[in-house]
């Protein structure tokens, strides 16, 4: 009977021991399929993880180009604003010109003529040379084509001389952008008196701060308006004086008002030039200092007056001897394009 009980007992240990096996390959079953999906789901994870790390990326690269936009088109805000406040400058110089009184003389109905502006040239001459300007164009070609002539000093004695075209070189285009100064004033409605007097009243006026003024660096007299110009050591003088405009200055014997406006500074953006030919205008040259001045230019003038020697009627006649420095000024628009 014992026997059969432990025969019982091992068949009932025998059952107990192949449900425990076979729910323990059950759980290593499932703890398989669980890590199997654990290990999709980290994978799936991982994979979403990079995607919204690379939208991040994407994104910071976004802003950052945003910004830089932006910071672009601050910049360029900035740049029409100071753009707008130069213009406005502008316009408001042009409404504050001096005032000068224009008469109106010529005729109504007709088309105006082109703005044309003559040229003055300051020319350096060599020693040793004449500048001879002729009447007539023809003159100056036929001593030209002769190219070398030779003029006599008198007692047997003459020189060869060489004559060549002057050629210049004007602007041909100019642009000029110009700028309120920061520095400097234009005075004008002046009185008519004594050029150092009214310098150095304006000068003592504008220096002192109970008129608005300051430390005065320069003060000038333009030649060609009779205004004055005044310079001073600080920046915001000027502003402060323009913005008043008018101003009453204590003058000999009476009191005067002036008017105050903003000065332009000029700077030239772009220039472009031509080589230009003189017509009537031709250079000798080759002139040894063998006489005296005043009598070798009569010799060279009376030479090239002669339809003989080619010449003809002069009307400009400049000579420099050798080792000294002259200047010829040349004006007018007669030039050839070379």
């Amino acid at each position: 009977m014992k026997h059969k009980q432990l025969i019982l007992d091992q068949q009932e240990l025998a059952a107990c021991r192949d449900d425990q096996l076979d729910m323990t390959a059950k759980c290593k079953q499932r703890s398989k399929k669980l890590t199997q999906d654990l290990n999709e789901v980290y994978c799936s994870n991982e994979e979403q993880i990079g995607k919204e790390k690379a939208k991040v990326i994407e994104m910071k690269e976004k802003e950052n180009e945003l910004m830089e936009e932006i910071r672009r088109v601050q910049d360029a805000l900035k740049m029409e604003e100071v753009n707008n406040d130069h213009l406005q400058q502008q316009a408001n110089l042009f409404t504050a010109v001096p005032e000068r009184p224009v008469v109106f003389t010529g005729a109504t109905g007709l088309l105006a003529d082109a703005f044309d502006m003559k040229p003055r040239v300051v020319y350096p001459m060599e020693g040793g040379t004449v500048l001879v300007t002729f009447e007539e164009e023809v003159v100056a070609n036929k001593i030209l084509d002769i190219k070398k002539h030779r003029v006599a000093l008198g007692s047997d004695c003459s020189i060869v001389v060489e004559a060549r075209p002057v050629q210049l070189m004007l602007p041909r285009l100019v642009e000029i952008d110009t700028e309120v100064s920061p520095r400097h004033v234009l005075i004008s409605n002046l009185p008519d008196m004594d050029t150092d007097t009214l310098l150095s009243k304006l000068e003592i006026h504008f220096s002192k701060k109970k008129h608005g003024g300051g430390e005065v660096d320069t003060c000038e007299l333009l030649p060609d308006s009779r205004n004055v110009v005044i310079a001073f050591v600080e920046k915001h003088i000027a502003r402060r004086l323009t913005d008043k405009e008018h101003h009453e200055v204590s003058l000999p014997q009476k009191k005067h008002k002036v008017r105050v406006t903003p000065f332009l500074n000029g700077k030239i953006t772009n220039l472009e030039t031509k080589m230009t030919v003189c017509p009537r205008t031709v250079q000798l040259t080759g002139i040894p200092n063998v006489m005296e001045r005043d009598v070798m230019q009569d010799l060279l003038e009376i030479h090239f007056q002669k339809s003989i020697n080619g010449g003809g009627e002069v009307e400009h006649f400049l000579y420099n001897p050798l080792g000294r420095h002259t200047s010829a000024v040349f004006g007018g628009a007669d030039f050839k394009e070379d």
